[in-house]
């Protein structure tokens, strides 16, 4: 068991000071690890059933039955990737952070993933700014799935300079990068949001916005987020 509160890496970045750090949840007698950005918490390892869900939903509207290429937006914590990694059709998974302190957790293993995720050899983290590729033109490489967690939610960024991929142009713009039955889904705080699915569904042949909820040891209760699949089909 480690210290109540112990900080593992501390890094300024342009969008504010990033925060790792471990402390022991007195609740339940477990390690959890957190990621805050400036003074807002990203993410905790107490809480990953929908980033998991962000890449078991969105592979499963796959229809390839092999060889799957996969995008994810956002390494974080490393669920989704590894959750990813589980499907036994995926041939290859890139993650993009655009904060270089982020991939170093996980080259340095400070992460509970971080081991089974840089270990596997179809695994890639890359550090790139992933909306900033979404406008530029396709390289040779498309994906059958492009899996994205960066943001709280489409209305509300961590940054402004995302907002633009989550408009009917930027999402015309993602499409590019996708194989013809590819998929794109993405992770949302928030409930769904019907003015996001109009304008997802004006470039997808489909959209469905699933709500999954998970018990919440710290209330007692059930929370829940929000995974958004979108089909070209």
């Amino acid at each position: 068991m480690s210290l109540r509160f112990e900080q593992l890496d501390f890094q300024p970045t342009p969008m504010g000071d990033l925060t790792l750090r471990r402390r022991v949840e007195p609740t339940l007698g477990v390690d959890v690890f957190e990621v805050k950005l400036g003074e807002e918490f990203l993410m905790s390892s107490l809480f990953t059933v929908a980033e998991e869900a962000l890449a078991t939903l969105g592979l499963a509207a796959v229809g390839a039955p092999s060889d799957l290429d996969v995008l994810v937006g956002g390494l974080g914590l490393g669920y989704t990737a590894v959750a990813a990694l589980t499907d036994s059709r995926v041939h290859r998974v890139t993650v993009i952070d655009t904060l270089p302190a982020v991939i170093d957790w996980h080259r340095r293993g400070l992460l509970p993933v971080s081991v089974t995720l840089t270990d596997d050899p179809r695994t890639s983290l890359v550090l790139d700014d992933f909306f900033a590729l979404m406008r530029r033109e396709p390289e040779a490489v498309r994906w059958d799935a492009i899996l994205l967690d960066v943001d709280h939610s489409p209305r509300h960024q961590l940054d402004p300079s995302h907002a633009d991929l989550y408009t009917v142009d930027g999402m015309r713009a993602l499409v590019r990068h996708l194989k013809p039955d590819g998929i794109f889904a993405l992770w949302s705080d928030d409930p769904p949001d019907e003015e996001f699915l109009a304008r997802a569904s004006t470039v997808f042949g489909d959209v469905v916005a699933h709500v999954v909820d998970f018990d919440n040891p710290l209330t007692s209760g059930v929370s829940s987020n929000t995974v958004y699949v979108a089909t070209q089909r």
